[in-house]
C-alpha cells in the first residue's frame, strides 16, 4: 500500500471501494492528521426553514467524489498548463463527519468547531462539507485564534438575519455572526438575487458592517476580473459556497433553489482568481440536498467544484 493508499498496479476504479472524498485516505484518529487539506463532513440540516435534507450532502458529495480520483497521475488541465493534485506534492486526507446529536444545535455546532479546531491544529486547511449553512457558524468560530480574514461567500441569499423568533444560529444567520467576529474584516456576498432570506434592514446592515454585495447579474457585467478587483488583494480568506448560488438547472437538489443562478465556469474562474490574489484558509461547501436530484448532477458538481480548488489552492499557496 503505497502513501497515498493506492496498491500498487491496482486500477481502482470510481466505483470500486469505499467512498471517502476523491478516494483519499481516511484517518480516524483527529490527532493524527497529517495533510495539506483535511475534509470534514457536517451532516447537520436542523438549520432549515423549508425543505430538510442537506444531512445527506456530505455522504453524496463523497460518493460523486469519486468520479474524480485521479489516483497517480493528478489532474492535468490542459487549458492551464499545470497539473493539479499531483500526489508526489499534495497531500489530502477525509476525518469522516462531526458527530451530530438530533434536535441539539449548540452541541452539533460546537461538535463540527471541534472537527475544523483538530483540523487547523495540524497545520492543514480544512474543507467542510454541510450540511446546512448553518454549520459555517461553527467552521468560522473555529478561526479565532488563526488572524485576520475575509469572508468570501458564493451564495444565492444573503444570510445575513440577527435573530428571528430566537433563532440566531439557523441557516439564515451565518454571515450576520460572521460579520460580528472581530478577526473578520469584511465580506464579499456574491451572487445574492431575488427573494432572499433577509429583509432591507439586513441589507443595509450587511453594508455598515463591511459586507460587499454583488448579485449574478453585477457579477455578469463586471466580468469576474471586475470582481476580483473588488476584493482585497494578499490577505486570507474563508470561502462559504452555498450550491444554491448555482442555477436549479445544473443544481436542483438543494432546499431553497433560486432561478437566475451562475453556471460552473464563471464560479471557477472566480475561485481560481482567488486562488491567485490571496491565500484561501478554509472553506465549506454547504445545502447539498440529494434527494432532490435522482441524476447526482447537484452532487457531481459539488465535488467538481471542490476537486478543483482544492488543487488550484494547492497549486497557487506558494
Amino acid at each position: 500500500m503505497s502513501k497515498h493508499g493506492y496498491e500498487s498496479g491496482r486500477l481502482n476504479l470510481p466505483f470500486v471501494g469505499i467512498c471517502t472524498f476523491g478516494k483519499y485516505r481516511y484517518v480516524e484518529d483527529w490527532d493524527a492528521i497529517d495533510a495539506d487539506v483535511a475534509v470534514l463532513g457536517a451532516p447537520y440540516d436542523f438549520g432549515c426553514q423549508w425543505r430538510s435534507g442537506a444531512r445527506m450532502g456530505p455522504r453524496a458529495v463523497r460518493e460523486a467524489s469519486t468520479l474524480f480520483a485521479f489516483g497517480h497521475a493528478g489532474a492535468y488541465d490542459h487549458e492551464d498548463d499545470i497539473v493539479y493534485l499531483s500526489p508526489d506534492k499534495t497531500t489530502i486526507v477525509d476525518i469522516g463527519d462531526a458527530d451530530i446529536i438530533h434536535t441539539k444545535t449548540e452541541q452539533s455546532h460546537k461538535n463540527i468547531e471541534y472537527g475544523v479546531r483538530k483540523i487547523l491544529q495540524a497545520g492543514a486547511i480544512p474543507v467542510v462539507i454541510g450540511g446546512d449553512h448553518s454549520v459555517n457558524i461553527p467552521c468560522i468560530n473555529a478561526f479565532d485564534d488563526q488572524g485576520p480574514m475575509h469572508v468570501i461567500q458564493i451564495d444565492a441569499h444573503l444570510d445575513f438575519v440577527d435573530e428571528r423568533h430566537e433563532v440566531r444560529y439557523g441557516h439564515g444567520n451565518p454571515m450576520r455572526r460572521a460579520a460580528e467576529k472581530t478577526y473578520v474584516t469584511g465580506l464579499s456576498q456574491i451572487g445574492i438575487r431575488n427573494v432572499s432570506s433577509t429583509a432591507r434592514d439586513g441589507y443595509e446592515d450587511a453594508r455598515r458592517m463591511g459586507s460587499d454585495i454583488l448579485s449574478v447579474r453585477q457579477l455578469r457585467k463586471l466580468g469576474v476580473d471586475g470582481v476580483l478587483k473588488r476584493i482585497p488583494e494578499g490577505v486570507r480568506y474563508y470561502l462559504t459556497i452555498d450550491i444554491d448560488a448555482f442555477d436549479p438547472s445544473i443544481a436542483p437538489g438543494t432546499g431553497t433553489p433560486s432561478h437566475g443562478g451562475f453556471l460552473y465556469y464563471e464560479v471557477l474562474e472566480l475561485l481560481d482568481g482567488l486562488c491567485r490574489q490571496g491565500q484561501i484558509v478554509g472553506v465549506d461547501m454547504v445545502e447539498v440536498a440529494p434527494d432532490y436530484d435522482q441524476t447526482s448532477s447537484t452532487s457531481i458538481l459539488a465535488a467538481q467544484l471542490l476537486m478543483n480548488l482544492m488543487g488550484r489552492m494547492l497549486h497557487h499557496r506558494s
